[in-house]
């Protein structure tokens, strides 16, 4: 397969590069090792509101994700889903060569990494050991499946804290479980869970899941030495993940901590190779989807321009093509 532009990772910041470079005229291919288009959006929190993305008051994840992918579907990218990006060279004449897991190879004039995180696993609830499938989830990509549940949200960062708040309708009971007395979760979240009268039990940990074919109770234990029995036919281990870039950090990229530096441009130290999103490093950089957005367009116009040194870094606004 060969196009323009490659394109590691297919979650917002990925989509939305596939439109913008479909503007640019340019040929799009988008890889990622998860199924389905959307990231962590799709595989983490689909059903969360998002609040930060500009001209929406709020939209929930999965309908971000459709909305982006409908944006760059007006330029027919290929998507090649399900699929690890592995190896990286640069043939003869400059272009960029990919091998996939499959066994697909992938002849690029240029690449965009988008890989957000990179590979990412959830950390695991040590009490949980044996009951996934059985209860204990990770993620909750539908909450109607929790309708009418006793659920156990077990956290104390912004993952856990929105659960609570999501489920808090849905579910016939929600208790949230904490470590600690102090959160990582944003103060104004923290403070509508409490307002809402959700039980947020500090100082303590899950020490047993009882039941049979699937959980019925939870214990926990507490820091002054009690110990407390709650009904849950579902326990949220939001507890965070463990994430690597996997083979990215062997493509001979300047790298800082599992993220890969930029400039200005959008340009790493690899000739050809951008980074946009999550993934990419540069001082005073603000971890949004929003800043997403723009650097991949500021990646994807400094690529055309690579690409072909005639053409103009700004094609102009997208509303005077119509």
């Amino acid at each position: 397969m060969e196009v323009d532009l490659l394109i590691v990772g297919a979650g917002p910041t990925g989509l939305f590069a596939a439109y913008y470079a479909g503007f640019r005229d340019l040929s799009v291919a988008v890889v990622d090792a998860l199924p389905e288009p959307g990231g962590q959006v799709t595989a983490m929190y689909p059903e969360k509101l998002i609040f930060d993305v500009a001209g929406m008051p709020s939209v929930r994840g999965r309908d971000l994700v459709a909305g982006l992918v409908e944006q760059a579907g007006q330029y027919q990218p290929t998507y090649l889903l399900g699929r690890q990006a592995r190896t990286l060279s640069t043939l003869d004449d400059g272009r960029l060569s990919v091998g996939l897991a499959d066994g697909t190879t992938v002849v690029a004039g240029s690449m965009l990494v988008t890989a957000g995180i990179g590979e990412f696993r959830p950390r695991p609830l040590p009490a949980a050991n044996g009951w996934h499938g059985r209860g204990v989830v990770h993620f909750v990509p539908q909450l109607d499946v929790h309708s009418g549940q006793d659920v156990v949200v077990v956290g104390g960062g912004d993952s856990a804290f929105d659960w609570a708040l999501a489920l808090h309708s849905i579910a016939r009971s929600v208790t949230l479980v904490h470590r600690r007395a102090t959160f990582r979760a944003h103060p104004g979240t923290v403070r509508k869970v409490r307002e809402l009268g959700v039980p947020v039990i500090t100082d303590a940990e899950v020490a047993e899941l009882r039941g049979d074919q699937a959980v019925r109770e939870v214990e926990i234990s507490l820091k002054d030495g009690t110990r407390q029995v709650l009904p849950a036919q579902a326990v949220v281990a939001a507890l965070g993940f463990i994430a690597d870039l996997g083979p990215i950090e062997s493509w001979g990229l300047e790298l800082d901590h599992r993220h890969v530096l930029v400039d200005s441009t959008m340009r790493t130290s690899r000739e050809r190779v951008f980074a946009a999103g999550d993934v990419a490093a540069y001082p005073g950089k603000v971890k949004l989807i929003a800043t997403g957005f723009g650097e991949a367009a500021t990646a994807v116009n400094n690529i055309a321009v690579t690409l072909d040194p005639s053409a103009h870094l700004f094609p102009g606004h997208s509303s005077d093509s119509g």
